[in-house]
């Protein structure tokens, strides 16, 4: 039993989240094309048809670019905010449905709870997705690290996790003064150092993978990202988002699963050295 867990795309030319189990799946985002998600669930053997329902974090383009072409082309419902849907995306009128923070959506085997949060959006949302005894959360576009999202963090098995900036690297780089402002702002983005205090400060023990998003293509690089991270990983594994490509699929396990896998492991070994099989 385990969520699927895969990034189609992640950074600010577009971002794009799957997860699901074997036969239901939601899309958190779709900030690429149509044609792109289509080609990139298929390269990861994933079929576009258990897919269920799109959730939309807010209406920045790199998030909405392709929901209108998708949602229509498969008749999928949209779980965007009123405000959000209002001054964000056309043309899924009839297909979108508004949620409240903080409360339950039924997605066959799955449940998806939003929660607000502080990014400079008309009504910004993220959300955890839940089944089979595992949590997965999508939190990126987070200009703080907030109450909310402490709280659902320490919920998760596994995490898309904004590590949006290296904080030297926006200092110095080329960026005008009021963009940098807007992006350390508290209603911008989170930084390599924001990101990993919350990892090391509020890390459930049985949390496996954390996959590290919407990376700054001028003020980040995946070295420097996962570097930051690595350190305080113990048995975590972290994995760097690209902005190119899909990431392959994780298979995420409940906490009892990873124990009973732990147990199985120990003692397969504890056999091995008494049949002297380490000589």
């Amino acid at each position: 039993m385990s969520l699927h867990i895969a990034s189609i795309n992640s950074g600010s030319n577009g971002n794009c989240y799957y997860i699901g189990n074997g036969s239901d799946a939601v899309l958190v985002d779709v900030g690429i094309t149509c044609k792109e998600v289509e080609e990139r669930l298929k390269a990861l053997n994933l079929s576009v048809k258990n897919i269920k329902a799109i959730f939309i974090t807010h209406e920045h383009a790199d998030h909405i670019r392709g929901v209108s072409v998708l949602a229509n082309k498969y008749s999928l419902p949209v779980y965007i905010t009123n405000k959000t849907a209002r001054y964000g995306i056309r043309l899924i009128k009839h297909l979108s449905k508004d949620f409240e923070a903080h409360q339950p959506i039924h997605i066959g085997d799955l449940t998806i709870i939003g929660f607000d949060k502080k990014h400079d959006a008309l009504d910004p949302h993220s959300f955890i997705v839940s089944g089979n005894g595992v949590t997965v959360g999508v939190f990126t576009d987070i200009g703080v690290v907030c109450d909310n999202l402490i709280h659902y963090f320490k919920q998760c098995h596994a995490v898309f996790l904004e590590s949006n900036y290296d904080e030297a690297m926006l200092e110095n780089g080329k960026y005008p003064a009021i963009l940098k402002k807007r992006i350390r702002g508290g209603e911008g983005h989170l930084s390599n150092k924001q990101a990993v205090e919350l990892f090391k400060n509020h890390k459930p023990e049985f949390m496996s993978h954390v996959i590290l998003s919407h990376l700054s293509k001028e003020n980040n690089t995946p070295e420097i990202a996962e570097k930051t991270f690595t350190k305080y990983a113990d048995d975590v594994e972290i994995i760097v988002a690209s902005r190119f490509q899909p990431s392959k699929v994780y298979h995420i396990q409940s906490s009892f699963q990873h124990k009973t896998n732990a147990t199985n492991k120990l003692s397969f070994i504890k056999k091995v050295m008494q049949l002297g099989l380490f000589d």
